[in-house]
């Protein structure tokens, strides 16, 4: 038994070592992230960074910032409540009756953040089920994401019953970047055309993860955030 283990390392891929990094960091009891987007087409939806915190089993805080705005999501399991620089804690069913005139709505983007999130851990293995394969180069452990991969990536929206975005020319690379077998960050970069209500917009995406402080982080969340959580 005690010589299996050294087999196993020696024979582990790039895929095996990505897959068990973000394992590892998904069994720690905390850490925070913040996430970067770059639109190489200069395109007018420019979000800025998104700062993360998470406890296991526990809550997940965001801070999401658009411009010099800022919006507050805490997250725990299926539920989450939102904070926007207008208004106090909501809920996402109260933020969805919130129609603001038909115009852009910074809580209900936060609150479809909020339903479709993946903690770095979670994301950072999905990517790696969806690449062709995994090679460690110069620059980290790099592989080609697979058309659907890269579809799923291009659309931060989804619609329903056939009337949502849809993609084509999709393509897209990922890049994990591993000290001493952890998971510091995690690189997409995506591009493709996004079709929708008869609109074509073209696509060029580099979203960038950076992991910090695990172990260490404290996850704070406002009493009247948890009444939101009920």
């Amino acid at each position: 038994m005690l010589a299996v283990a050294p087999l196993l390392a020696a024979d582990s891929t790039p895929k095996d070592a990505v897959t068990a990094a973000a394992a590892a960091l998904g069994n720690q009891p905390n850490y925070s992230w913040r996430t970067t987007v770059e639109a190489g087409n200069g395109g007018r939806f420019r979000p800025g960074p998104t700062d993360g915190k998470i406890e296991k089993g526990g809550y997940a805080v965001l801070t999401l910032s658009f411009n010099d705005n800022t919006t507050d999501v805490v997250i725990r399991g299926t539920n989450a409540a939102v904070k926007t620089a207008d208004a106090g804690w909501r809920s996402a069913g109260e933020v969805a009756q919130d129609g603001n005139g038909g115009g852009p709505n910074p809580a209900r983007m936060a609150v479809y953040t909020a339903r479709s999130f993946k903690a770095p851990a979670e994301q950072a293995a999905t990517l790696a089920g969806q690449v062709k394969e995994l090679t460690t180069g110069t620059n980290g452990v790099v592989g080609d994401l697979t058309e659907e991969g890269a579809k799923a990536l291009l659309m931060f929206r989804r619609g329903g019953s056939g009337d949502g975005p849809t993609a084509s020319g999709a393509k897209g690379t990922v890049t994990f970047w591993l000290a001493d077998g952890k998971l510091v960050k995690y690189q997409t970069h995506v591009t493709g055309t996004v079709s929708f209500n008869g609109n074509d917009r073209d696509v060029d995406r580099t979203t960038t993860t950076e992991i910090k402080d695990v172990g260490t982080t404290k996850v704070e969340v406002a009493d009247d955030a948890k009444k939101k959580l009920e």
